[in-house]
C-alpha cells in the first residue's frame, strides 16, 4: 500500500536548522512526527535515518515517510462511481449529486461519498483514512474537497480557519430579491427542539453569507453566493431567514413544486495547494435537474 512521502533540498537559508524545527515551518505537526516515530515512517538525510535533532547541512536531501494511516474500519467500502474533477498525490476533488451523504450518518450508514472514496483507496492501493474538508449537505449538489493523506488535511484544516478556502455557489431561491448583491450577517444556531434543523439566533455561531442576483425568472432568483463561514445549513437559512427560501427546501419553507431537493449546488472552489503553492481553481456545471428547471424558465 502506498504511503505518503515529501522530501527537500535544504537551501543556505535553512542551513543549521535542525530537522524538528525545519519540518515545523514546513507544517508538519507534533502529532505528525511523533506518529513517524513510533508507527512506520522514517526521516531520513541523504538515505541516512537521522534524528529530528539533526542540525541540516546546505544540499542535504531531507526525505520524510509517513506511517500508513488506520482506516475506518466501520467505513463500509462501496464501489459507488466517483465524479472526480482533480486529483494529485495530496488531493482528491469530487462533484458529489444530490441525494447521498458526504460522510455517513446514523439514519443513512451506507451510501456515501466517503464510503465510495474508501473503495477507491483501496482500488489504488491508497494506505490512507478518508479526510473529507469540506462537507456539503446530503441534497446538495457539487465540488467537495477530500485530503489524501493526514498532512494534507491538517494543512487545509489550517487554511480553513484563516478562510483561504473559497467555495461559491449557485442556488435558485423563491421570489425576487429587492436588492441585486447583499451580505447577510447573522448568527446561526440549532433549534432547541430539534437536532437537524438550524436558524438564526443571537447565541449562535457567527455567519456570513454574500450573494449577488444572476437573472429571474417569473418564479425564482437564481443567485451566485458565497460563503464568510461554514456553518451547518448556511445557505439555506440565511435564504429563508430574508424570506427567500431555496426551491426545493421543504426544511426551511420551500416549495417542491419545481424541484424535488434544495436548488443548492457548490459550482467552485479556489484555493492554494498546501503542497505546491500552486493557485487552483475548479467548476462543477449545474446538474441536470437544475438545468431544467432553469431552461423551463426561460422557454
Amino acid at each position: 500500500m502506498k504511503q505518503h512521502e515529501l522530501s527537500w533540498k535544504i537551501t543556505q537559508e535553512d542551513k543549521n536548522k535542525n530537522i524538528k524545527m525545519f519540518l515545523q515551518e514546513q507544517g508538519i505537526s507534533r502529532r505528525a512526527l511523533s506518529a513517524i516515530k513510533f508507527t512506520g515512517g522514517y526521516i531520513r538525510v541523504n538515505g541516512v535515518e537521522e534524528s529530528v535533532r539533526y542540525p541540516l547541512q546546505e544540499y542535504d536531501i531531507l526525505e520524510l515517510l509517513f506511517p500508513p494511516e488506520q482506516e475506518n474500519e466501520r467505513l463500509v467500502k462501496e464501489p459507488i462511481p466517483l465524479s472526480i474533477i482533480y486529483e494529485d498525490a495530496d488531493l482528491l476533488i469530487v462533484n458529489k449529486p444530490a441525494g447521498i451523504n458526504t460522510i455517513p450518518s446514523r439514519h443513512h450508514p451506507a451510501g456515501s461519498l466517503a464510503n465510495g472514496v474508501a473503495f477507491y483507496y483501496g482500488q489504488i492501493g491508497l494506505a490512507s483514512a478518508v479526510h473529507i474538508v469540506t462537507r456539503l449537505d446530503r441534497d446538495t449538489s457539487g465540488l467537495v474537497l477530500i485530503a489524501k493523506h493526514r498532512h494534507a488535511h491538517h494543512l487545509l484544516s489550517l487554511m480553513q480557519k484563516r478562510k483561504e478556502i473559497e467555495r461559491f455557489y449557485v442556488a435558485f431561491a423563491e421570489g425576487v430579491l429587492q436588492q441585486s448583491n447583499g451580505k447577510i450577517d447573522e448568527p446561526i444556531g440549532r433549534k432547541p427542539d430539534s437536532i437537524i434543523e438550524r436558524e438564526v439566533r443571537n447565541d449562535g455561531q457567527s455567519a456570513v453569507t454574500r450573494y449577488k442576483v444572476i437573472q429571474t425568472t417569473a418564479s425564482f432568483s437564481q443567485l451566485w453566493l458565497a460563503l464568510e463561514t461554514g456553518r451547518t445549513h448556511q445557505i439555506r437559512v440565511h435564504m429563508a431567514y430574508i424570506g427567500h427560501p431555496l426551491l426545493g427546501d421543504d426544511l426551511y419553507g420551500g416549495k417542491r413544486n419545481l424541484i424535488h431537493r434544495q436548488a443548492l449546488h457548490c459550482q467552485q472552489i479556489t484555493f492554494t495547494h498546501p503542497i505546491s503553492q500552486k493557485n487552483l481553481s475548479f467548476q462543477a456545471a449545474m446538474p441536470e435537474d437544475m438545468r431544467i428547471l432553469l431552461n423551463s424558465e426561460q422557454d
